[in-house]
């Protein structure tokens, strides 16, 4: 209580208030008006406030607790039943519970270890982590996001943002931009052991994931894993996860995920980089001044952190990627395409590697949204939608287009058979395909279910991987595409082991090519 309160309580006392009016004006309770009343009168007097509290009952315990010391400071992991069966002999007769809380309280505990601040030069060391938060947007409801966070040792400047994932595009993204942010890249960056860094531990140490290792080899920096359950090790930033849920996040509304990074971007200008380190008595901003000449520079051309994926083109003309759908040009049906994920964009080529259509990337937290290009469509005139028939069933094969003649002489749908005909090529092998046409075509067989009979029954679906070899072949260096190279013949490597090891002793002629290649 302090002593403005405790001057207001004596002052309504004396103009007669009644303690209970006087607890109920300042909000507090009679207890503390009475405890504060008694202290002034004590003062007043030259006595105790209060008098000494009554003294605890001795416990059953309390002849035995010199030996049970005496126990404890020999052996300091005992148990409670071991103690309690050394004191039975020697006389005690309490119960179990009373002596494991004595055992608690007067057990010898370890002093942890003192952790040393640990300091690094100019751009010797950065440390990144992620937070994870549950954040109510007002446009968006609530949803789970993470901020990525990398900060330079030395100048304790950070970047922040905050993002739908943790993978690995994810990561290597946010690396860049921090890099940027910062004008270049510590020598050392120490990291959890997530798995788009830290695949695994091995006894020899960390082992990393393959592509974080090429990432880290674009930019010349060394990442250090930290040892499982030991967040000491980037204590930096650890402690910042604590500012940015105080200054941040505290007392902030956010209507969208780019609202509180674009709130986050300026917090970091003007309150973060600017705030007066206790420890250093300059500013984050300060700080870098010195560090940043001493980073590593960056390289003329940035890493490429795009996801590429290959997706089947389905009988609508769409392809898949994290359930959604992106159109491509309607001739493309049944083929499988390279897919380039950007951050924010979708690029779809061809088998010729020409980029053939381009879509902004739907949000992770939607899903079945199709992307629609109205040029990819199948034109409404009949003869131009024939003639892009005509010119996918040429590329199989004159068999192939005296199948669709037959088809769209005899059907009526006779186009929408043909188009959900092509789209069976990403299910089965080409030879199988072009065999089952040329069966059609014997027996007159000019339709979808009859060509979707002949494949159950001769061919069988054909692994994703088997037809990326398929379509890629060509693409392959020649030499790749030769026939492998067989092992030779054990006898061919007899002259490599010593006499003691062979059947026979080697010729004088082998012994001759032994001594001029040794």
């Amino acid at each position: 209580m302090t002593e403005a309160m405790r001057h207001e309580i004596v002052q309504r006392r004396q103009a007669g208030a009644s303690m209970r009016s006087i607890a109920e004006e300042l909000g507090i309770s009679r207890g503390a008006v009475y405890r504060a009343l008694a202290r002034v009168q004590a003062q007043r007097e030259g006595r105790a406030a209060l008098a000494p509290r009554a003294r605890k009952r001795g416990s059953i315990v309390d002849p035995f607790e010199p030996v049970l010391k005496e126990l404890l400071t020999k052996y300091p992991n005992l148990t409670v039943e071991r103690a309690l069966q050394e004191l039975r002999a020697r006389g005690y007769t309490g119960g179990y519970t009373v002596l494991r809380e004595r055992v608690r309280r007067l057990r010898p505990r370890a002093t942890p270890a003192p952790v040393p601040r640990f300091e690094t030069s100019e751009a010797a060391q950065a440390q990144m982590d992620h937070g994870v938060y549950d954040i109510d947007f007002t446009r968006e409801g609530r949803r789970r996001v993470y901020l990525f966070s990398y900060l330079l040792g030395y100048s304790r400047r950070q970047y922040l943002r905050f993002v739908e994932s943790t993978d690995l595009t994810t990561t290597l993204r946010e690396h860049v931009r921090a890099f940027h942010h910062l004008g270049g890249v510590a020598r050392v960056c120490l990291y959890d052991n997530f798995k788009a860094v830290v695949l695994r531990h091995d006894p020899d140490g960390a082992f990393y994931n393959p592509k974080f290792l090429a990432f880290a080899t674009h930019y010349g920096f060394r990442p250090q894993a930290c040892r499982v359950r030991r967040p000491q090790t980037k204590g930096k930033i650890e402690r910042t996860m604590f500012y940015v849920e105080g200054s941040l996040l505290n007392g902030r509304t956010f209507d969208t995920l780019q609202h509180l990074n674009e709130v986050t971007a300026w917090w970091l200008q003007n309150v973060a980089d600017v705030r007066i380190l206790r420890d250093f008595k300059e500013s984050p901003l300060e700080r870098h001044q010195r560090e940043q000449p001493h980073l590593l520079p960056l390289p003329t051309c940035d890493f490429d952190t795009a996801v590429v994926v290959y997706r089947h083109v389905n009988v609508e003309g769409f392809l898949a990627y994290r359930l959604n759908l992106y159109s491509v040009p309607w001739s493309y049906i049944g083929q499988v395409l390279p897919v380039r994920v950007l951050e924010d964009e979708v690029i779809i080529y061809s088998i010729s590697l020409e980029e053939i259509a381009r879509h902004p990337l739907v949000s992770g937290t939607q899903t079945g949204v199709r992307q629609l290009s109205k040029n990819h469509h199948p034109t409404d005139d009949p003869g131009q939608r024939t003639l892009l028939l005509q010119q996918r069933f040429g590329e199989l094969g004159p068999i192939a287009v005296q199948f669709l003649d037959g088809l769209l002489a005899k059907q009526i749908q006779g186009k929408l058979q043909a188009q959900q005909l092509l789209a069976l090529l990403a299910h089965y092998q080409r030879g199988d395909v072009l065999k089952a046409l040329e069966r059609a075509v014997h027996f007159g067989a000019f339709s979808l279910a009859a060509m979707r009979r002949i494949l159950a029954a001769t061919a069988k679906p054909k692994p994703l991987l088997d037809e990326l070899a398929e379509l890629y072949k060509d693409a392959l260096d020649p030499s790749l595409r030769e026939e492998p190279v067989g092992p030779r013949p054990t006898s061919d490597y007899q002259h490599l082991l010593s006499p003691e090891e062979t059947d026979e002793p080697p010729s004088e002629e082998k012994s001759q090519g032994d001594t001029e290649c040794a």
